[in-house]
């Protein structure tokens, strides 16, 4: 009962967090308005939280590492909740800044839910499903959260942001009481190093894992670039109006909860070996982006339902096998170098793909497409098998 209250609680904070992600996407527009503020500051407020994710989460991970799971998690969940409160009091336009700053500065839950989810897994394929049940709470979280935050703005603009911040605070309180620590067999003192690049600097030289770094990068730029002109595609290409696509949205999330939360233990996981997923499935991912750029509404439809099959398996393979090949002692530096190359995907990949929507709405589709064939070509010949064995160590054999 008490690995069930465990698990609960790390979901619960992966839901919270991606429940304020949601929220925020249809209601910061209108709560600009009371700033007198368009669409540079929307993007900027969007870009400073990924710019101190990217600094924060390796430092984040490694401290997990030295001092445990539990104080780093209880740190960033509070964090979390600390930076929604002083986005939804804010009264000048540094205020909202400052609140996404102290919400990024500490933007640790995700990897290191995974390295806590990891610590407590008994074999690789049990990560790996655990790591699906995150995925799919994080689909259905970003179902619920735009409708969280459409219904709640009708109280006030602020409401929604006040409401995100609660949740952070009783996800808090349930985590300070019921969730123990995991990371027990740590090594002891020696100066812990708070600058951002040492553990990214680390990355760089690890022959075992910077190849997967590197399609980890190319996979974050084909998904932001995705992002940063889905909408506005479906509006020139189709003449599709906000609520279709919120609808559209809404079925993405679904099928992603569906694919992580049952498919991937009921069929992927049965059918397929994890080294065969975690490279093959970049050249459907792929082929969906080309598809979705022809500018046929069916044809998108369908590449957009093997988008979101390719895309969910590979986020929750791919990072299960870079956890369990870390090795306890660097699992959460690892992890935090996982989020932090995803950052920097997500800074660049808008960039990319606003610039060539210019040039023609399907061009992004196609950079989107070249950017997971080098991440295919990157898995394919510089990954070097039985990489597995890296961290056996840690990974309690399953009784039969």
């Amino acid at each position: 009962m008490q690995l069930q209250k465990e698990k609960i609680i790390i979901i619960s904070t992966v839901f919270v967090d991606v429940l304020g992600i949601g929220i925020i996407i249809p209601v910061l527009p209108f709560y600009l308005e009371r700033f007198e503020s368009g669409a540079m500051m929307l993007t900027a407020l969007f870009s400073v939280f990924s710019l101190c994710s990217f600094l924060s989460a390796p430092v984040l991970g490694a401290l997990s590492d030295r001092i445990g799971r539990r104080p780093v998690l209880l740190l960033s969940i509070f964090s979390t909740a600390a930076g929604w409160f002083v986005f939804a009091s804010a009264g000048k336009i540094w205020v909202l800044f400052l609140g996404r700053i102290i919400d990024g500065m500490a933007a640790g839950n995700f990897p290191i839910a995974q390295s806590y989810l990891s610590d407590i897994s008994k074999n690789e394929k049990e990560r790996t499903a655990n790591f699906g049940v995150i995925g799919a709470i994080f689909g259905i979280a970003f179902i619920v959260g735009p409708v969280f935050g459409s219904l709640l703005s009708s109280i006030s603009p602020a409401f929604p942001f006040w409401f995100a911040g609660e949740l952070a605070t009783a996800n808090l309180v349930g985590a300070i009481f019921f969730l123990p620590e995991t990371h027990n067999d740590r090594k002891k003192g020696g100066k812990i190093n708070f600058n951002p690049f040492v553990p990214i600097g680390r990355a760089m030289k690890d022959v075992l894992l910077r190849s997967r770094y590197a399609a980890w990068f190319f996979f974050g730029l084909a998904t932001s670039m995705l992002q940063a002109i889905f909408a506005l595609y479906l509006g020139v290409q189709f003449g599709i109006k906000t609520t279709l696509i919120g609808f559209i949205f809404a079925g993405m999330g679904g099928l992603m909860a569906f694919n992580q939360g049952i498919l991937l233990k009921r069929f992927w996981l049965k059918k397929f070996q994890e080294s065969f997923l975690e490279i093959w499935l970049f050249i459907f991912f792929a082929v969906a982006f080309l598809l979705m750029g022809i500018g046929n509404i069916y044809i998108f439809l369908f590449g957009l339902v093997i988008n979101v099959f390719a895309q969910s398996i590979l986020r929750v393979v791919i990072s299960s096998r870079v956890s369990g090949m870390a090795g306890k002692e660097k699992r959460g530096e690892v992890m935090g170098v996982m989020a932090s190359v995803l950052s920097a995907a997500m800074i660049t990949g808008p960039l990319i793909a606003g610039v060539v929507f210019e040039a023609h709405p399907s061009l992004p589709f196609v950079f989107g497409a070249l950017s997971l064939l080098a991440a295919f070509v990157v898995m394919k010949f510089a990954c070097k098998p039985g990489q597995e064995k890296y961290d056996q160590e840690s990974i309690v054999p399953e009784v039969l």
